[in-house]
């Protein structure tokens, strides 16, 4: 194999941005599989640059223009910043590869406009890669192993890429770990709800600890698990035998079934500052909150009581919503979580709209087989800018008038205020206040707002959610211009338009069955 000249770009932000909460935190929420792959490609013995994009750098200064292939590591959100890249990078002669969970959740659509999409990806997919490295045009060819790695680089060998990433980070820094893929929860929406769960090595988990304590003084850690503490004894020895106790500071999402009062004592022990546990619905995912068939006001005053334990041992907890889900219906969810806001004041509230994203899970079949999913461009696909499914027992300006109605609230000067009062460490409680007035809390509901205004008073807006036409609103079109910047040249024909059912008629064809929607397709 000759020796490559090979660009790694991790898309951890969208857009150009110097706001607050990008500068502090972007990069702490760099991801792990384009540092293993990386590492991989240093391991095959060819030259590589890698670029953790976290919104304040200049891609078209700080990416080589001379290399042989580009690795681009992409969530959704950032699929058109991805495209416009591998059309530059194509223009100059470079094989392009697109990975992540774009790459999983859309291929259909991301194979038009790069060479390789990767699914589940190994060493040995980014070998074959490395090896054919080969234009495939107009179609790039999917690759997928059979499932995830079993193995990963550990922090020691992805050390130099996992440093310079967070040398961007002014204030906090989290180095990202993994001990686990897939998870054993099946929450129909979930990318992860068809993946199995699968524990990685512990003794690769304790060799890390022990490095990093090398490293830094009293180093922070990111879980980035997609649901830790599974097999929890296990976790919890392999830190415990690999350094002092409370010695690292630790951060991971987790579910509330996992976190029980002792558990969480243990946890304290260990490090743990920060959890972000899945609360989602006042009415589904029991098994997740360890509430089991309880559900509504039931549920809301165990998981408030069951937050407020945690945050007795556990500084920093995020509880984590989903907001348009088919169980929701009229004001009751949405006056719930407000109640739980002042029953549990410290918890900081995380607030995701309902999204099916391609073929991410296979609810989303349902969705599209009911015409119920929108062709809103994957710009805003990002859990908040955009729900492209329908809501099932709400109007659209019904259902932005309860998220306005609970974002407001959750991020009113008097929520701030208690939740700083009822923080008890000095991090969380600038923390909380940083992410409340950035784009996170007061962006959002200028966002909201302003969607709303357009529902009432711009009627072709109005026909676009509705399905009645698929016509992109020029709202929609200036925002992705103005976020692209420069590189809006470089975004291919078409590439703001996707096929919404691509998923569907991908199954129907695997079945030989001709594909046969209720809903419109979009037209480029």
């Amino acid at each position: 194999m000759r020796k490559l000249t090979v660009g790694i770009v991790d898309l951890v932000g969208k857009v150009s941005t110097q706001t607050l909460w990008a500068r502090v935190m972007y990069a702490n929420l760099a991801n792990i599989m384009p540092q293993a792959i990386a590492s991989w490609c240093e391991h095959e013995g060819h030259e590589v640059t890698f670029v953790c994009y976290t919104g304040p750098e200049n891609l078209a200064e700080v990416i080589p223009q001379n290399v042989d292939i580009v690795f681009i590591g992409a969530y959704t959100h950032a699929a058109q910043l991805a495209y416009a890249l591998s059309n530059r990078f194509r223009a100059g002669g470079a094989v392009t590869v697109l990975g992540g969970p774009h790459a999983r959740c859309y291929p259909q659509d991301a194979r038009k406009y790069f060479d390789y999409v990767l699914g589940f990806t190994d060493r040995e997919i980014i070998r074959d890669v490395l090896q054919d490295c080969a234009r495939h045009r107009p179609f790039g060819q999917y690759l997928s192993a059979a499932g995830q790695p079993v193995a990963l680089p550990g922090v020691r060998e992805r050390w130099k890429f996992i440093e310079q990433t967070l040398n961007k980070a002014p204030l906090i820094k989290y180095v990202p770990m993994i001990g686990s893929m897939g998870c054993p929860y099946t929450c129909s929406f979930c990318i992860d709800a068809t993946v199995p769960y699968q524990p990685l090595d512990f003794d690769g988990i304790r060799e890390d600890l022990r490095f990093l304590l090398t490293k830094y003084k009293r180093p922070r850690v990111g879980w980035q698990d997609p649901n830790f503490g599974v097999r929890f004894n296990d976790y919890m020895e392999a830190i415990e035998a690999a350094v002092p106790a409370n010695s690292i500071d630790f951060a991971a999402e987790s579910s509330l079934s996992l976190l029980s009062e002792p558990h969480v004592q243990r946890l304290k022990r260990n490090g743990f500052t920060a959890i972000l546990p899945g609360i989602e619905s006042w009415y589904e995912m029991g098994n997740k909150s360890r509430t089991g068939r309880q559900q509504g006001l039931e549920k809301f005053r165990q998981v408030s009581d069951h937050v407020n334990m945690i945050m007795d041992y556990l500084p920093y907890v995020q509880a984590n919503f989903v907001l348009g889900l088919d169980s929701d219906e009229g004001p009751e969810p949405f006056e719930l979580t407000k109640n739980f806001i002042d029953l549990a004041p410290a918890a900081f509230p995380a607030y995701s709209l309902l999204s099916a994203f391609g073929q991410a899970a296979p609810l989303n079949l349902e969705y599209q087989q009911e015409g119920r999913v929108l062709p809103f461009p994957f710009h805003f696909l990002n859990n908040n800018h955009a729900m492209n499914v329908s809501p099932k027992h709400y109007t659209w300006p019904e259902f932005y008038d309860h998220v306005i109605d609970v974002t407001a609230y959750s991020f009113s000067r008097r929520a701030i205020v208690k939740r700083f009062r009822a923080s008890t460490a000095r991090l969380p409680r600038w923390l909380n206040i940083v992410r409340a007035v950035s784009s996170e809390g007061f962006g959002r509901l200028k966002f909201y707002r302003e969607v709303r205004r357009r529902l009432d008073e711009d009627r072709p807006f109005r026909d676009y959610f509705e399905g009645k036409s698929t016509e992109l609103p020029h709202f929609y079109i200036d925002i992705i211009k103005r976020d692209l910047g420069a590189l809006w040249e470089w975004l291919p024909e078409g590439a703001i338009y996707h096929d919404p059912n691509a998923y569907l008629k991908a199954e129907q064809e695997k079945r030989g069955v001709q594909p046969s929607l209720t809903g419109a397709e979009v037209l480029p």
